[in-house]
């Protein structure tokens, strides 16, 4: 337990930095806002870019991680649909319940998985951002379509966002770098190296920004679903597929890592510009991130990590 503490507690650390940050509006509102579009648009896409371009992706057991990962957001997007009658929320508020239970912060996960298991980690950290966002984010955008607060021409910004989701066309720069076998020749590696190890202690610290304490005093029922589903359930059933597979330590700690992690911050704009409930998202937020400071180093450790 002392050495998940060792790998995580730094990370939470840079987190509630960010927190007194933002409390103090430090350095000025309008840093953070700029920042994190660097982050978004630039660190954290070089990040995996160079983490993908050069690592042996084949010692990763894709297929099987991909299941551990995939089945579990695919499994409770089904039931969490099926139930939204009985959760009895308006149709903006169960996009945002939604988004709280199946959207991940790839900030937390990447550097998570690198804190404890070094580079091996981080490579199947990029393989399974490179899986679930996608993934993810055709879920989420499904949801208020389907919810009904999406107007045409919403619908239509919404569908070329995601086509221009920079992880997802960094995800696949980096593979096709890598399957091609062309890498990263030159200075180009150092360099996009060197731009992907400023992204993790800078988006730890917006996530932290990102927070706002005022949203907690918003417990409803389908805030508490959402943790339920984020906290418990959806890690509980990819630890069960995890061992099922068979997957090798790495593996499946960074299968845990990202089944438990806390929903995005980014899950907040889209649900401004969407049409979802905005305050509910900044509380589902809010919960997770603080509530995952404790669940995290508890599942991992009942993993055996």
């Amino acid at each position: 337990m002392a050495d998940i503490a060792g790998a995580l507690g730094p990370l939470f650390l840079l987190i509630l930095l960010g927190t007194l940050l933002g409390r103090l509006r430090q350095p000025g509102a309008d840093f953070w806002p700029q920042l994190e579009r660097l982050i978004y648009f630039l660190l954290f896409p070089a990040m995996l870019v160079a983490t993908l371009a050069t690592a042996d992706v084949s010692q990763v057991p894709v297929s099987r991680v991909a299941i551990a990962l995939l089945g579990p957001m695919g499994a409770f997007a089904i039931v969490l649909w099926r139930l939204r009658g009985w959760l009895g929320m308006q149709a903006a508020a169960f996009t945002s319940a939604f988004q709280g239970a199946l959207r991940f912060n790839t900030y937390v996960g990447v550097a998570g998985a690198a804190a404890l298991h070094g580079i091996p980690g981080a490579t199947v950290a990029a393989v399974a951002v490179a899986l679930m966002v996608p993934v993810v984010n055709v879920l989420c955008v499904s949801s208020f379509i389907a919810a009904g607060t999406l107007g045409r021409g919403s619908l239509a910004k919404s569908l070329t966002a995601l086509g221009r989701n920079p992880l997802i066309l960094a995800c696949l720069v980096g593979i096709g770098l890598n399957i091609g076998g062309i890498g990263l020749p030159g200075w180009s590696e150092a360099t996009v190296e060197l731009l992907g190890r400023a992204a993790l202690p800078l988006g730890l610290v917006a996530v932290g920004v990102a927070l706002r304490p005022a949203a907690l005093v918003r417990l409803d029922r389908g805030i508490w679903a959402s943790h339920l589903v984020k906290l418990a359930l959806m890690p509980a059933l990819a630890l069960i597929l995890a061992l099922l597979l068979r997957l090798d330590p790495v593996s499946r700690d960074v299968v845990l890592l990202f089944a438990a992690l806390p929903t995005a911050t980014s899950a907040y704009i889209l649900a401004r510009q969407l049409g979802g409930d905005a305050e509910m998202m900044a509380a589902v937020i809010t919960g997770q991130t603080l509530l995952a400071m404790a669940t995290l180093p508890l599942w991992l450790r009942l993993a055996g990590a």
